[in-house]
C-alpha cells in the first residue's frame, strides 16, 4: 500500500508537526494504516535534522504504526515507492533490527534511543481497543471501518490540541469526527488537517500521576534491576541503586550461562505472546547495546534448538508449525530426520529458533549497568528492610533504621527478598530451588547450537558447559547435592537417548539458585497495589485499584529472567514517564501486580 497522501501533502504534514513539537519534550505520533515508509522516513529526517542544528525538539519521538492484517511484508523494511529521499541513511538503521512479521507488539530502539517505534501486527480495530497511550498527532491513512464505537476510542487516545490529518478520499470522516470534537485548521490545504479541540471538558479515566522530578531508587542489582536502571537512564533519569552483596547479581542472576528463547503454542495463548514479545524486546536491546561483540564475550546467537519430550508435544508442535507458518528468521520447525541430520544423532522433532542462544547474566547485568554511566549510584552492602513515604518521597531505610536513600520513586526488583516490605508483604511468591551443573566441555556432545527440551545445554564458558536445572519445590538446600546433578544428566539423555556416554560427575562442578516464581507463573510488572485502601474500596476494575504512590515492582520471572527482564523494564520505565506502552491493555493486566489483591477483594465482598 502506497502513502495515500500525496508529495505535497507529506511536506505540509511534515511542516505542520514540526511546529507542532516545538515545545514537547515527548511527542508521540500515531499511524493508523500502512503506507510506503515515507511520512516515518521524513519525520524523523526532520526531527534528526533539528535536533543537529541545536533546535527545539522532543527529547523522546514515539511512532505508533498499525498497519493492518493483510500486510504480508513487514511495512517500511525498504522505500518501497520511487522518489522517497534519504539524506541521512536512517532506512540502514532500522532494516537491521526490524522484526520477524509475527503477531502482536513490536518495540524499535532507533536513533541512539530517542526514537521509539511501535509497530503493532494484528487486526486494527482490536488493536485500537488495546491500544495505551496518547497520541499528539494521529495520521488516518486508512479511512475503512471508522464507525463511531472506533472513533470514540480514538477521541481515549488523543490530547486536547492534537493534530489528525486525513487524506483527501478520507474527507467523508470530517463530520463523524467534528461531532467528537474535531475543528478543522483553518488555512489547510494538505488533505483535510483537523484539531482535537471539545467544547465540553475532557476528563481521564485513570488520572496519570507523574513523579516531579527523574530520580528513582532500584532496589536489586540483578537482570531485573539492572535492566531497569538502563532502561531509565536512557530516558534520562538518575537512579539510586540499593544492594545488599557487595557486587550485582550474587543471587539468581548469578548463573554461569543461560538460554534465551520464545515460547510457541498452538492456541497462541497469553503465555507464548507475551514470551514472544519479550523475546523479541530483549534481542533488539541487546543489539542497540553491542552485548553480541564477540570480544565483550557475554553470549552468543548461536540459536536454540528446542526438542519435543514427547510425542504429544511433539504433535502439537507440528499442528502448531502447519497453522501459524512463522517467518524463518523467527522459528522452524524441523522432523526427527531435519533434526537428526543437524546434531549427527539420532533425536526428536523440535523448533529451531535461529535468532536465539545462550547469554552469561552476570555479564549482562554489568554491561546494563556500563551502559548507564554516571547516571546510576551504586549502594552496595546495603541491606533495605522497611519503605516509608515523607512528604511525596520514599525513604530507603536499614534495619538499624538509618536512611539509605531518598527518591520520588521506588522499584522493587529484589526478586522474593521484597516481601520483607510492608508494602509488598501480600503478593503472592515464593522460591523455588533450581541446581545447575557446570560440565567440562569435553564429557558432552558437540552441538551448533544450544539446546533446551526437559532440560538446557548452553555454550561453554571456560570450558564449562552450563546443563540444567533441577526444579525442586520447598527445598531450600543451598549445597550442591549428587541427585541434582544425576536429574540434570536424566534431562540431557531425555533429549539425546543415543548419546550413552558416562561422564565423569566426581568433576562436576555447579551453582545453587533460587527462582522467584508467582502462584500464575506471570511476572509482576508495575505499581503495586494499596492493601489497605483496597479493603475498604467498593467494586472496582483493575486499572482503578488503589496504588502506592509511585512505588513499582519487576518481580517473578521465575525462569526467564534473560528476556522478562528488558521488557519488564520498558513497561515500568514508560509508565513513569507518560510514554505510549509497549503492550496492550489486557497482556498488561496479566502482569499487572494489583491482580491478585483484585481476585482477593472480590471474593471477600
Amino acid at each position: 500500500m502506497l502513502n495515500p497522501f500525496s508529495g505535497r501533502d507529506d511536506v505540509e504534514i511534515c511542516t505542520a508537526v514540526q511546529s507542532h513539537w516545538r515545545h514537547h519534550a515527548l511527542y508521540t505520533v500515531l499511524q493508523y494504516g500502512a503506507d510506503d515508509g515515507s511520512m516515518l522516513l521524513q519525520l524523523w529526517t526532520r526531527w534528526q535534522q533539528q535536533r543537529d542544528a541545536g533546535e527545539p525538539v522532543p527529547q523522546r519521538l514515539h511512532y505508533i504504526l498499525l498497519p493492518g492484517p493483510t500486510e504480508q511484508d513487514p511495512p517500511l523494511a525498504a522505500p518501497r515507492a520511487t522518489g522517497i529521499e534519504d539524506p541521512l541513511g536512517l532506512v540502514a538503521q532500522w532494516l537491521p533490527v526490524w522484526p520477524a512479521a509475527t503477531p502482536g507488539y513490536h518495540r524499535l530502539l532507533l536513533a541512539q534511543d530517542r526514537i521509539a517505534l511501535t509497530l503493532i501486527v494484528g487486526e486494527q480495530a482490536q488493536a485500537l481497543t488495546q491500544l495505551e497511550a496518547r497520541a499528539d498527532c494521529v495520521l488516518l491513512q486508512a479511512a475503512q471501518g471508522w464507525q463511531a464505537p472506533q472513533i470514540k476510542r480514538l477521541c481515549q487516545l488523543v490530547r486536547t490540541d492534537t493534530l489528525l490529518f486525513l487524506p483527501t478520499p478520507a474527507t467523508a470522516l470530517a463530520g463523524p469526527l467534528q461531532q467528537a470534537g474535531f475543528a478543522p485548521v483553518a488555512g489547510n490545504t494538505a488533505g483535510l488537517a483537523m484539531r482535537y479541540a471539545p467544547r465540553w471538558r475532557v476528563t481521564p479515566a485513570v488520572p496519570t500521576v507523574l513523579p516531579v522530578s527523574r530520580e528513582a531508587i532500584v532496589i536489586g542489582a540483578g537482570l531485573a534491576g539492572t535492566t531497569l536502571c538502563q532502561r531509565l537512564v536512557a530516558r534520562s533519569w538518575r537512579v539510586t541503586l540499593i544492594e545488599r552483596h557487595g557486587a550485582p547479581a550474587q543471587e539468581a542472576s548469578g548463573n554461569l550461562a543461560g538460554v534465551y528463547m520464545p515460547s510457541i503454542s498452538r492456541d497462541d495463548n497469553p503465555t507464548a505472546r507475551l514470551t514472544r514479545a519479550a523475546f523479541l524486546f530483549a534481542r533488539q536491546l541487546w543489539m542497540q547495546l553491542d552485548i553480541f561483540a564477540p570480544e565483550r564475550q557475554i553470549g552468543k546467537a548461536c540459536g536454540v534448538l528446542q526438542l519435543a519430550r514427547g510425542p504429544q508435544q511433539a504433535e502439537a508442535f507440528a499442528d502448531a508449525a502447519r497453522f501459524w507458518r512463522y517467518p524463518p528468521a523467527f522459528a522452524q520447525w524441523w522432523s526427527e530426520s531435519e533434526v537428526s541430520d543437524r546434531l549427527q544423532m539420532a533425536a526428536g522433532s523440535g523448533w529451531w529458533f535461529p535468532q536465539a542462544g545462550w547469554v552469561r547474566p552476570a555479564r549482562l547485568c554489568e554491561a546494563m549497568l556500563e551502559a548507564c554511566g554516571d547516571a546510576v549510584q551504586r549502594r552496595f552492602h546495603q541491606h533495605a528492610v522497611h519503605l516509608r513515604r515523607v512528604a511525596q518521597q520514599w525513604q530507603v531505610v536499614d534495619a538499624h533504621g538509618a536512611v539509605l536513600a531518598q527518591a520520588p520513586v521506588v522499584v522493587l526488583a529484589n526478586s522474593a527478598a521484597a516481601l520483607q516490605f510492608e508494602q509488598a508483604a501480600g503478593l503472592p511468591l515464593q522460591q523455588i530451588r533450581g541446581q545447575v551443573s557446570h560440565v567440562p566441555a569435553e564429557q558432552l556432545p558437540v552441538l551448533p547450537m544450544a539446546l533446551c527440551g526437559d532440560g538446557y545445554l548452553t555454550g561453554a564458558v571456560d570450558g564449562l558447559v552450563s546443563m540444567g536445572a533441577s526444579y525442586d519445590l520447598g527445598d531450600e538446600d543451598t549445597s550442591l547435592r549428587l541427585d541434582s546433578h544425576l536429574g540434570n544428566l536424566g534431562k540431557l539423555r531425555q533429549m539425546l537417548p543415543q548419546w550413552q556416554k558416562q561422564p565423569d560427575l566426581a568433576s562436576w562442578q555447579g551453582r545453587v539458585g533460587f527462582r522467584c516464581v508467582s502462584t500464575d507463573r506471570l511476572p509482576l510488572v508495575g505499581a503495586l497495589p494499596d492493601m489497605a485502601v483496597l479493603a475498604v474500596t467498593g467494586e472496582v476494575q483493575l486499572r482503578d485499584v488503589p496504588r502506592h504512590p509511585s512505588l513499582h515492582a519487576v518481580l517473578g520471572f521465575a525462569s526467564r529472567g534473560l528476556i522478562w527482564s528488558p521488557l519488564a523494564a520498558e513497561i515500568v520505565a514508560s509508565q513513569l514517564t507518560g510514554e505510549p506502552l509497549p503492550l496492550g491493555r489486557d497482556a498488561l493486566a496479566l502482569l499487572d501486580p494489583a491482580r491478585f489483591a483484585l481476585k482477593a477483594h472480590r471474593r471477600a465482598g
